[in-house]
């Protein structure tokens, strides 16, 4: 029950935010908004304001915003109506507002004070042919700086490594109490087995706990680039689906798998929720953009026909059909993935693939 009610308590705002970009641009626009709705369908309750019914209903998984000749031109206060330009804000305002939703929770994330283990992290083992061996790293050097960033803690490494994955990162160790120049250390996607990305081991040493906060006028840049590398993170995940690394079906959750997850971040504390909200409206955001019909993108992408077209229109049935599939075919892939979050319940598989 803790983990159903963590999973609404996060996800249903994720999905009002993205729905109120739509909402409001159409209602600027001059398009008719016939329905705001809150959850899928059946319907618990509705009440009508102007010309907008607004409801609540059952399933909160997803919500909508139903207007006026999605693919119909004929009216002119239809979404079709309105030249490319404005159809193409009103779709993409959704995704926006999950992009500026998740910087507001990271900023807020980056300015609670919160206290974290910190220490040397010194290298313990350097596994031959490795990327650190071959970059002249040795047991005993302490981790200094990876990517110009302080290295801290583990978290701290493992983070600036995972955002170079196939490339370099620049690696700052202290020897003998001399700090040496930055050397460039390639974290691989495959690793032999009981290897890191780097091929080293490390322990951190002289522990102690320390405050970490940011003031808003540096946690706001902060949070901006927090989405630039939640990207780079998300490229590089599936860029290891292409190289073997890893599978699309370690990776995918569906709704059942993404409460989960959300039921055992709930359990960590406001903060880690706080994050994990912010990263699912990111996904949200990415999800929803993307070329798929029925989607947000899948939209933006007949808009991209009409202008190549030089405003020729994909007829508004075969648009309509397009659209149809695409949202069976989401449903497929839902219930697929749904059947792989279960199999890893019952397999006593963590929520965090461990």
């Amino acid at each position: 029950m803790t983990t159903i009610i963590a999973f609404i308590a996060v996800f249903v705002p994720l999905v009002v935010f993205h729905e109120l970009g739509h909402f409001i641009t159409a209602k600027l626009a001059g398009v008719k908004v016939e329905e705001f709705g809150i959850g899928l369908p059946p319907r618990i309750f509705g009440f009508r304001r102007g010309e907008t019914l607004y409801t609540l209903n059952a399933i909160p998984l997803g919500g909508y915003v139903k207007m006026l000749g999605e693919e119909d031109p004929s009216d002119p206060r239809s979404l079709s109506a309105k030249p490319v330009a404005v159809r193409a804000v009103v779709l993409g305002a959704g995704a926006a507002m999950n992009i500026v939703l998740a910087i507001v929770l990271f900023t807020i994330v980056f300015m609670v004070p919160r206290d974290v283990t910190v220490g040397d992290v010194t290298i313990a083992v350097v596994s031959p042919n490795s990327p650190a061996e071959a970059a002249g790293l040795q047991e005993g050097d302490i981790i200094r700086r990876v990517n110009g960033r302080r290295t801290e803690n583990f978290a701290d490494l493992r983070y600036q490594y995972q955002l170079r994955l196939g490339g370099t990162a620049k690696t700052q160790v202290e020897r003998a109490g001399v700090l040496l120049p930055p050397v460039d250390v390639m974290p691989r996607f495959k690793t032999p087995e009981g290897e890191g990305a780097t091929g080293i081991q490390v322990s951190l040493e002289n522990p102690g706990e320390a405050s970490r906060s940011a003031p808003f006028w540096t946690a706001v840049p902060r949070a901006g680039r927090q989405i630039g590398e939640t990207l780079v993170l998300m490229k590089n995940g599936i860029e290891s689906w292409f190289v073997g690394a890893r599978s699309p079906q370690e990776d995918a959750l569906g709704p059942i798998g993404i409460a989960r997850v959300t039921g055992e971040v709930a359990s960590l504390g406001i903060i880690p929720l706080l994050s994990f909200a912010a990263l699912l409206s990111l996904n949200l955001a990415i999800f929803n953009i993307l070329p798929i019909p029925a989607l947000d993108g899948g939209r933006l992408f007949f808009l991209a026909i009409e202008v190549v077209r030089r405003g020729k229109r994909i007829p508004p049935q075969k648009e309509a059909l397009v659209h149809l599939t695409g949202f069976a075919l989401l449903l497929l892939l839902i219930v697929i993935i749904s059947f792989n979050d279960i199999s890893r319940i019952l397999s006593g598989e963590s929520a965090f693939g461990g």
